[in-house]
């Protein structure tokens, strides 16, 4: 009996011998086109490798290095308790110093002509006397840049600004640099969120990484090594231990800012949340640099000159005690000669016991700036330092006595003490 044939699907057989029919024959190696390297890559790609061809070179580690005080490893053990063998090496042990080394990135700029490397105040901070240029004993900072990698070049520090975390080093040798291209910086004013970034550094000691991401904010009042809240561009390209000082670049290269913090919850190294410094405030300090010695944020921008708190931080018992308003910042403390103290604003006078603890009362309370409301030292601070320039005048008003009172003031730089 015939089997009839099933239509429909073919049979194993005729699909076999379908798809050999219709299959053709693998091409032969030399038949294979090579794909084009330059067609390989994006043109994001290719912008990043040509950013990092030509400024790359420009890119240095810093390395610090502190000798500390002598000390022994042996100087709380009794003697007989040191096994025989060594003790003749006790002495030996006793003489030593301690040597500590930190790092981080810099980066090459010209300053009317001269190069000048550029990176963080916090990176050579510990191999500087307190609040001068100079090196503590022992301490000792050199550069290698990535085209003469076994090549370290001492340094010296011309100024430090601790304010904005940046510190502008000269090299000894008057030879140096090598023939790299100094970067440019540009305008951050014009930096936007969601455009592309580079960063450049030395994290962990693996010099030369390069990282990219995007702006992913700009004005992050983030505070600095000195303790002032410096409005930061935030970006998510990877910054770790030892970017820090290095630049952050646009899809041009130029500098638009330096490399200066990370936020890192739970102790990560990075979590997406990476801070520099803007470029412009670079631009704004390097007079002052140049002129060498310790600079700060009142060298080149206002100042009120007075200690204060918001009061929205005080518990509302506090401020209930006190009879304060629910926001505004009380003057707690006025510095000799400043600005307010020109303008006659008062700091507290006395001080009363809450609870266990006394806190100081009697300060005018800032309530308004040109008849915005302040509700903390935060916005004071911003709109003073950062949204006016020297030569505006201000009008302050304050709760005095519970009288509301208008004070005119024009803002200057901070004299010098």
């Amino acid at each position: 009996m015939k089997v009839p044939l099933q239509t429909g699907w073919p049979s194993i057989a005729a699909a076999a011998l379908l798809s050999m029919a219709v299959t053709p024959p693998p091409a032969m190696a030399e038949d294979i086109a090579p794909i084009d390297e330059a067609q390989a890559l994006l043109a994001d790609e290719s912008n990043t490798i040509a950013v990092i061809e030509r400024y790359g070179p420009s890119v240095v580690a810093v390395s610090v290095t502190i000798r500390g005080e002598p000390m022994s490893p042996v100087e709380n053990i009794p003697e007989d308790q040191i096994p025989p063998p060594f003790r003749g090496f006790v002495p030996f042990l006793e003489e030593q110093e301690p040597v500590r080394q930190s790092a981080g990135s810099g980066f090459l700029i010209t300053v009317d002509g001269a190069p000048r490397l550029v990176t963080n105040f916090h990176v050579v901070q510990e191999a500087l006397e307190d609040d001068t240029v100079a090196f503590t004993e022992g301490g000792s900072i050199e550069v290698v840049f990535p085209v003469e990698p076994q090549r370290p070049l001492p340094v010296k520090v011309i100024g430090v600004n601790p304010s904005f975390d940046l510190a502008l080093l000269e090299l000894v040798d008057p030879a140096y640099p090598p023939a790299v291209e100094p970067l440019t910086i540009a305008d951050s004013d014009m930096v936007k969120v969601g455009q592309k970034t580079i960063a450049i550094g030395n994290p962990f000691g693996l010099a030369s990484t390069v990282t990219s991401g995007i702006v992913s904010g700009v004005g992050r009042m983030v505070p600095s090594v000195g303790q002032i809240p410096v409005p930061m561009i935030q970006t998510d390209a990877a910054i770790n231990p030892g970017n820090s000082g290095g630049p952050l670049l646009n899809s041009k290269g130029e500098l638009i800012g330096i490399n200066t913090a990370l936020l890192n919850p739970g102790g990560r190294s990075f979590a997406g949340l990476g801070f520099a410094v803007p470029s412009n405030l670079l631009i704004e300090s390097l007079a002052n640099l140049e002129l060498g010695g310790l600079s700060d944020i009142t060298s080149t921008r206002p100042s009120l000159g007075i200690l204060a708190r918001s009061v929205g931080l005080l518990p509302k018992s506090v401020r209930k005690l006190l009879a304060l308003p629910d926001t505004g910042v009380v003057i707690l403390e006025v510095r000799p000669e400043s600005l307010a103290d020109t303008a006659g604003l008062r700091g507290s006078q006395t001080t009363v016991p809450v609870g266990t603890v006394e806190m100081q009362a009697g300060g005018d309370i800032i309530i308004a700036v040109n008849g915005m409301a302040i509700a903390s030292t935060q916005e004071l601070n911003h709109l003073v330092t950062y949204e006016s320039m020297v030569g505006d005048m201000l009008t302050i008003t304050i709760l005095r006595d519970s009288e509301e009172l208008e004070i005119p003031i024009v803002l200057a730089l901070t004299p010098e003490d």
